[in-house]
């Protein structure tokens, strides 16, 4: 069996529907805005703080473990210092009593430079718990501020999550009734010009949202339906406001 011709008109029809079914969808996403975008920076930034937080915490708990090394080595040395002043009491002449006395002074050193670097130590925690402290308000801030957004997306998503699901499946099934050619011209132009508005009806003597006028002859043309027209001006497809109507009471019914 031969396969019916479809006729200009029939593909003008179809791709203003499925302009209409487009633009719909575009209404529903703009309602979400930035919304989907501000959640993914928020969610991003809370990982982020969260990453801070383990690190710094690492940061303190090794500093911690650094004291506590120094505390041992200060222990270490005064063992030592004990067994060289007690050595002292019992040696046989002048040099081993000397060689003694330096390593006891030694010690004494090792025991200033471990106190010194556990102040150190102290130090920067206190400073790291002070960094803490500033990145757990902010995580708080950000964390509640994340649920709010969330909420708010999640309730914007439920309203319109079934409406958006069957008009994409729409949009698939009146893209199957234009043939190729003419859905990828459409698709180009849809993505280069603004608002999504591939096919738009004339309005006033002009191509919708447009200032330029078109001349009555090419006016007539489009009324006719033999032909796809296309604006020079926006590059946009062209149909006639009579069938442009028709089409938007069939997709407003539709969807009613």
């Amino acid at each position: 069996m031969a396969k019916k011709e479809v006729t200009v008109e029939e593909k003008l029809r179809a791709l203003y529907d499925l302009q209409l079914i487009d633009s719909r969808i575009d209404e529903i996403r703009n309602v979400r805005g930035e919304l989907p975008l501000e959640v993914e920076d928020l969610e991003d930034e809370v990982a982020g703080l969260n990453t801070r937080l383990s690190n710094l915490g690492e940061d303190v708990s090794n500093l911690d473990t650094d004291i506590n090394n120094k505390k041992l080595a200060i222990e270490e040395s005064k063992t030592l210092i004990a067994k060289y002043e007690e050595q002292q009491k019992n040696v046989r002449n002048n040099r081993e009593f000397d060689s003694l006395t330096k390593e006891v002074e030694y010690q004494e050193l090792e025991i200033q430079l471990s106190e010194k670097r556990i102040k150190e130590y102290k130090a920067k925690i206190a400073q790291k718990n002070e960094v803490i402290a500033a990145t757990k308000e902010k995580l708080a801030q950000q964390e509640n501020h994340l649920t709010h957004k969330k909420n708010e997306l999640d309730a914007i998503l439920k309203e319109t999550e079934k409406e958006e699901q069957l008009l994409k499946e729409k949009s698939v099934e009146f893209s199957k009734s234009i043939d190729e050619h003419l859905l990828n011209a459409y698709t180009r132009i849809r993505t280069k010009v603004r608002n999504g508005l591939a096919v738009v009806a004339i309005e006033r003597g002009a191509a919708g949202g447009s200032f330029f006028t078109i001349p009555p002859q090419v006016q007539l043309e489009i009324a006719n339906r033999k032909k796809i027209t296309i604006d020079e001006h926006s590059g946009r497809i062209l149909v006639d406001a009579a069938l442009a109507q028709e089409e938007k009471e069939k997709i407003d019914s539709l969807f009613a």
